[in-house]
């Protein structure tokens, strides 16, 4: 017998995560995700050069290509979050595959700045967008015990990535040109379709779909039993009746849900990661020029990111696994702040750095603590928000990044042609990664922990009340498998379903009458607020 479409407003029941099978090949899908979505606007920067000969602009009109990028990275994430609600993660992640692939195909085939702008800046950069924070979403909901090393491994694929496009597009601009570069990146960002079809969602509906075939099989087969049978249909006639008019209510679904601003934990790490992002970025953007102004040679100067990414291939896996670990997983928005501490207290530590030697070790600790901030950031706010309302905190979290983006950088570069001291502004950069790693974890120690010492209210299950309905449902489901099996099952079958149904129904309704709650043998199936009349007419009808 086919299964049935779930009734319509029905909410699926969550489903455990595999913690690996094709949760790998999804991690696979999210390292090379992460990988396009933040090396592809640093990579860019190889064709500046002759972009600025060919349309006749400066250094800063080409910079605002990657500019764009990263704004329609950070800026769309509530649409992301929208669109990932309506329509799911996989078709979401098939148009953003096309978007950023068709905006680096149109570009090669522009003639001023300004449609760069639209097609390599925009289009690029919202195909980006549709990606990145799909692939977050997926990874969450297929790793739970083992998400910290999964976000580390997905999250190194920005420094690979970054130190591999960037040669590539060196080798593709001196073979075809910017022209012939950009077009073959536009098919080699083709590949974030794959990764979106690699992005299977898991069966939520598995165990509501198969509870309404059981109650349809039921009826069916106690047809010919006579009054048993007839009160046994009407009382499968009713729970589904019963069930659909509860759920209706439930259809509308939210697009954005702004009830994860209600969560203490959601608004510390958010004012948190404002004031980290203005000024995480700063060094290693100013790095080079500053090893110039110091002396060192050109090819020595770029090597310096060089070394900061080869070290924060290896920082990310590395600070998953230990985020992972027992003890320190409960502790993680801890490790979360000595991460961001450990980077501020290095670009301030290297602030007077004046010989190459100084500069090669300040991005030797920068490429440490800098790997481990990446592993964290998302990991910590799955922690704090959950996965279920993970796709509305990322996009809003995104947004309010793009400010701090659009702030950071830019501020810190007119201080240095007005200071012409780059001293000052890794002094600056440093406070405010200090500052926000203090917040972080003064604020969540203050306030977190003191909510957890407030005593929660009593809604605790009579003694044995679970126990009793779980064991008649074990009756009908052991009576049901045997009648599966025969494909005719004889009246003694029957009979045992209809007083194991009845049974449970019967302890069900004693324990609404008593008051003493709900069972609460299936955790995954229950609502984290607990058990309402829905769930305890689907637990019967099960």
């Amino acid at each position: 017998m086919g299964r049935p479409d779930p009734e319509e407003g029905q909410l699926p029941a969550p489903v455990k995560p595999p913690d690996g099978g094709w949760g790998w090949i999804v991690l696979l899908g999210c390292f090379v995700i992460t990988g396009f979505s933040y090396a592809f606007p640093k990579a860019v920067s190889v064709y500046f050069k002759e972009l600025m000969k060919d349309f006749h602009v400066g250094y800063s009109d080409t910079a605002w290509i990657s500019s764009i990028m990263l704004a329609m990275l950070y800026g769309t994430g509530p649409v992301c979050s929208i669109m990932v609600n309506q329509f799911g993660c996989r078709p979401v992640m098939l148009i953003g595959g096309l978007l950023a692939s068709a905006g680096m195909i149109l570009a090669s085939f522009t003639t001023n700045i300004i449609e760069l702008y639209l097609t390599a800046g925009v289009l690029t950069g919202l195909g980006m967008a549709l990606n990145f924070q799909p692939s977050l979403i997926m990874l969450g909901t297929y790793f739970d015990k083992r998400r910290p090393l999964a976000n580390g491994l997905a999250a190194a694929g920005s420094p690979v990535f970054l130190s591999s496009l960037s040669p590539l597009g060196q080798v593709l601009l001196e073979k075809f040109g910017w022209r012939g570069g950009f077009l073959i990146m536009g098919g080699l960002l083709l590949n974030c379709c794959t990764c979106g079809a690699v992005m299977r969602p898991l069966d939520m509906g598995m165990k509501r779909k198969m509870g309404k075939a059981q109650d349809k099989y039921e009826a069916k087969e106690m047809l010919p039993i006579g009054e048993k049978s007839e009160e046994g249909i009407g009382t499968t006639d009713a729970t589904k009746k019963g069930k659909k008019a509860k759920k209706k209510p439930k259809k509308g679904k939210k697009l954005l849900d702004f009830s994860i601003f209600s969560n203490r934990g959601f608004i510390i790490y958010t004012i948190s990661k404002f004031i980290l992002v203005l000024g995480l970025f700063v060094p290693p953007i100013l790095l080079v020029n500053y090893a110039k102004d110091t002396g060192v040679p050109d090819t020595e100067a770029a090597f310096l990111l060089s070394i900061i990414g080869f070290i924060d291939i290896f920082a990310r896996p590395a600070c998953g696994m230990v985020a992972g670990l027992k003890w320190v997983r409960p502790h993680v928005a801890y490790l979360f702040s000595f991460s961001m501490l450990f980077n501020g207290l290095t670009d301030i530590c290297s602030a007077r750095a004046s010989n190459y030697t100084g500069l090669v070790i300040f991005c030797v600790f920068f490429g440490i603590s800098y790997g481990m901030v990446g592993a964290l950031q998302f990991e910590v706010l799955m922690a704090i928000v959950g996965s279920q309302k993970f796709s509305s905190a990322i996009g809003l979290v995104l947004l309010i990044e793009a400010f701090a983006v659009l702030i950071g950088p830019p501020s810190a570069g007119r201080l240095v042609d007005a200071l012409k001291n780059y001293e000052v502004i890794f002094y600056l950069a440093g406070s405010e990664v200090v500052l926000s790693a203090l917040f972080l974890g003064v604020a969540s120690y203050c306030c977190l922990n003191r909510g957890k010492k407030e005593p929660l209210p009593e809604n605790n299950p009579s003694a044995g009340g679970g126990s009793d309905t779980e064991e008649a449902e074990s009756d009908v489901q052991e009576a049901e498998e045997h009648s599966s099996d025969n494909h005719q099952p004889a009246h003694s079958t029957d009979n045992a379903v209809v007083m194991a149904n009845e049974e449970a129904n019967h302890v069900a309704e004693e324990q609404r009458g008593e008051g003493g709650g709900c069972p609460t043998g299936d955790g995954e199936v229950l609502a984290r607020d607990g058990c309402n009349a829905d769930q305890m007419v689907e637990r019967d009808s099960f």
